[in-house]
């Protein structure tokens, strides 16, 4: 399997869809972009580390790191594997004793565990091929706390291109399910954000 180092680009809540937020990844050396979607409790915990804010007692992914570090094991890196049937599979990949193991995840728990580990994010490239997007616009500047600090900033992460991406993956799924009046609607919709007539 071919992947592509990513990074965390955004995070946003997306407030017609009821605690669903979404997560906008960037390959580290390339434009691509590929909208996850995830529930609220894993996007807080994303959003905490990201803001380097430290609970007093251990949450569920500091648990999970420091369950496998005093195991023995060491985290590697997490993978996002596969996309079935509009859900990401991943993994965590750990070293132990010098050999490779790859526990399954869903993608907001691997990549809350990467962050805490301080480990790099993969992609698929196949998944970055299926459901990645490159923004029309490369001129436009993108919002400064999202690159530069986003640990500075308490709020969800709200941009244009977060919404480009909750709106690239509501039309593929709208597509997939064979909603093509809501797809059509959502089509225009994101040609107006992208400035097409």
């Amino acid at each position: 399997m071919q992947k592509v180092e990513c990074e965390i680009l955004g995070l946003s809540a997306n407030p017609s869809a009821g605690g669903v937020h979404a997560l906008l990844l960037k390959e580290v050396f390339g434009q691509r972009r590929i909208p996850i979607l995830i529930g609220a409790f894993e996007a807080q915990a994303i959003a905490m580390e990201l803001e380097g804010m430290k609970p007093p007692r251990p949450l569920t992914h500091d648990l999970i790191k420091n369950l496998i570090e005093n195991l023995g094991a060491t985290i590697l890196h997490v993978e996002i594997t596969d996309l079935i049937d509009n859900t990401y599979h991943a993994k965590i990949v750990l070293d132990i004793s010098t050999l490779t193991n790859e526990v399954d995840s869903r993608p907001s728990d691997a990549i809350a565990v990467a962050l805490r580990a301080q480990v790099p994010i993969y992609v698929a490239e196949s998944i970055l091929d299926q459901a990645g997007f490159t923004p029309i616009n490369e001129q436009e500047p993108i919002d400064d706390t999202l690159e530069n600090e986003p640990q500075k900033n308490p709020e969800p992460l709200k941009t244009r291109e977060a919404k480009l991406a909750v709106l690239q993956n509501q039309l593929r799924e709208a597509i997939e399910a064979e909603e093509y009046e809501r797809a059509a609607k959502l089509r225009d919709e994101l040609n107006r954000l992208q400035g097409h007539n």
